[in-house]
């Protein structure tokens, strides 16, 4: 009988005694990984095949320790990394100011030390199966929503899904970009192919371009054979690159290149390959602001914008947000087998004047939490 694979957990403490004790106990249901600090975690990250389903984080991490700043630059760090990656919070510095900071920023869940290691565990199994629940929805989700920015966004959608050019689609982290990446990918003619999406952020600089080109065998130390890159793997399907401001500059040229005549080589080759990639980008960058100053190509900008597609915050989107707790209540409640909740008139009231920083991200993990 094949032994089921355990979900890998990254847990992040300065702490040996409290990552000891944490990998103890949870390290019979979960695949721990263990790390002290952000860099430790970025080091980490880049070893793994792939990025762990659950993170575990305290606030306090070195270079400040007392205070929560460190933590929550690890928390966007994550979310950029890994959008679906499951954080929950464990820190002493447990104020609700904290706490409700981290849940905006993408955390599902805030909880003061010290805890009974039962309940953290059960907390952990929780987050699991809801982002299973969603992984496995989000074939069937669409863009909710009747306003008249969700509705223009649709009519974009529509007009440019087919169309061979880039586009580029800018918004606030959590507005739900990777969503409208995959409604063009969905509405097009290249439907019945894969998407395929990178996070220009999630890997090392030194690795976008045998990423994205692919290497041949023996081009650097560790190519023991030849591989291609995502731009040949979605010769003719579409290729998803969000964070694209995080591109190194020097491979903004070579992207430029593929996006001009489709012409790339792979790491290593000097024989020029050709990828009919469908190419979407994503930003929550003020792009043109990043051209100023000096950190993005404004050739290329113009290039992967030949059809821009703004995606709104949510604050914006008026009775949009009770269309979004309706969907996402009823949905939870399903996936956890109990009766769905209700808002009285004072509730709804404050929900609706909420801002949302978080935009859906945070509204979604709010209603987990209820």
């Amino acid at each position: 009988m094949v032994e089921k694979t355990k979900p890998d957990l990254l847990i992040v403490d300065d702490d040996p005694l409290i990552t000891d004790t944490l990998n103890f106990v949870l390290g019979k249901d979960f695949s721990v990984h263990v790390a002290g600090s952000r860099p430790q975690v970025k080091s980490l990250l880049r070893q793994l095949d792939n990025p762990p389903q659950l993170a575990l984080i305290d606030l306090g991490l070195p270079p400040t320790p007392h205070r929560p700043d460190e933590g929550f630059r690890l928390i966007s760090d994550l979310i950029a990394y890994s959008p679906g990656m499951k954080i929950v919070v464990l820190s002493g510095q447990s104020d609700e100011t904290n706490a409700r900071h981290a849940r905006t920023l993408g955390a599902i869940e805030f909880v003061a030390k010290p805890c009974d290691p039962e309940t953290l565990k059960n907390l952990l199994k929780r987050s699991l199966s809801i982002r299973d629940a969603e992984i496995g929805a989000a074939a069937e989700g669409g863009l909710l929503g009747k306003s008249l920015l969700m509705e223009k966004l649709r009519q974009q959608i529509a007009q440019f899904a087919n169309a061979p050019f880039p586009v580029l689609i800018e918004g606030e982290s959590g507005s739900g970009k990777e969503m409208v990446a995959k409604s063009l990918h969905l509405m097009s003619n290249r439907a019945a192919r894969p998407f395929l999406a990178l996070n220009c952020a999630a890997i090392s600089p030194t690795l976008v371009e045998p990423t994205l080109f692919g290497y041949s065998k023996g081009a650097f130390t560790g190519a023991t054979t030849s591989r291609a890159g995502y731009f040949e793997d979605a010769k003719d399907s579409t290729l998803f690159l969000d964070e694209i401001g995080e591109l190194p500059l020097e491979l903004q040229a070579k992207l430029l290149r593929v996006l001009e005549n489709g012409e790339f080589q792979r790491v290593g080759e000097t024989q020029s390959r050709v990828s009919n990639a469908r190419v979407i980008a994503a930003t929550n960058r003020d792009m043109r602001q990043e051209i100023r100053n000096g950190r993005f190509r404004a050739d290329l900008y113009h290039r992967l914008s030949v059809f821009t597609v703004n995606v709104p915050a949510l604050r914006d989107l008026g009775d949009d947000k009770v269309t979004l707790l309706d969907h996402f209540r009823e949905f939870y409640a399903r996936q956890a087998g109990v009766k769905a909740f209700s808002l009285d008139s004072k509730a709804m009231g404050l929900w609706l004047d909420y801002g949302f920083p978080g935009n859906v991200r945070e509204l979604r993990n709010i209603v987990i939490r209820l």
